[in-house]
């Protein structure tokens, strides 16, 4: 079960808009905390809260979502202590961007989608949609038009691309502005490109 850790970052004192950064398995919060110095977030409050064990959920996000209990419901908790965090400080959630990579991509765009509402954005560097298939009474709410960026490889080891495409697919259908690009033979991790795109669609 995951601790309560929080890191915080950027603009601590007076913020209006929030991203909220989830780390990769295996990674840290400094770790992907150290990405936004490429990102146009320069006046945002960043959050990121560190996995314990440095592991969201201990298996593949396509096994059956029973095998990653109860893990993957205790991160998902420690997501939303983080969303209240960033409305304790006055952030709205329309200001409200969220961030991950690879493990963290996906219990990114699990949480939105758990969670649907007007958000600032989301960025998913390589992730889907977590679990055996797509559990569609899982999903609720509506986007209204939330920006989501979703960046992964052709092949990815951990990530398949019918998954990504699955996850767009419903993410679009809940109403959010879904921008999914496929690179070909990319290695698992963030390319420039990605960076470049997200700036252009989420952190405008």
């Amino acid at each position: 079960m995951h601790q309560r850790n929080i890191l915080q970052a950027g603009n601590t004192s007076n913020a209006k808009k929030a991203l909220i950064m989830l780390h990769g398995r295996g990674g840290s919060a400094q770790d992907i905390l150290s990405l936004a110095e490429h990102l146009n977030v320069e006046d945002y409050l960043l959050l990121a809260p560190q996995a314990t064990n440095h592991t969201w959920y201990p298996h593949s996000f396509m096994a059956e979502v029973a095998s990653n209990q109860p893990y993957l419901d205790s991160a998902l908790a420690l997501v939303a202590e983080t969303v209240k965090e960033a409305e304790a400080q006055g952030i709205q959630a329309e200001n409200i961007y969220f961030l991950g990579f690879s493990q963290g991509a996906c219990l990114t765009l699990e949480y939105v989608a758990r969670n649907a509402q007007r958000y600032g954005g989301a960025v998913a560097f390589t992730g889907g949609l977590i679990g055996d298939r797509i559990y569609m009474e899982n999903y609720q709410g509506n986007f209204a038009g939330t920006p989501i960026f979703i960046g992964t490889s052709d092949p990815d080891f951990h990530v398949p691309v019918s998954r990504v495409q699955e996850s767009t697919t419903l993410l679009e259908e809940m109403g959010a502005q879904v921008t999914e690009k496929i690179y070909p033979g990319m290695p698992h991790t963030i390319v420039a490109d990605e960076i470049e795109v997200a700036n252009k669609v989420v952190f405008i």
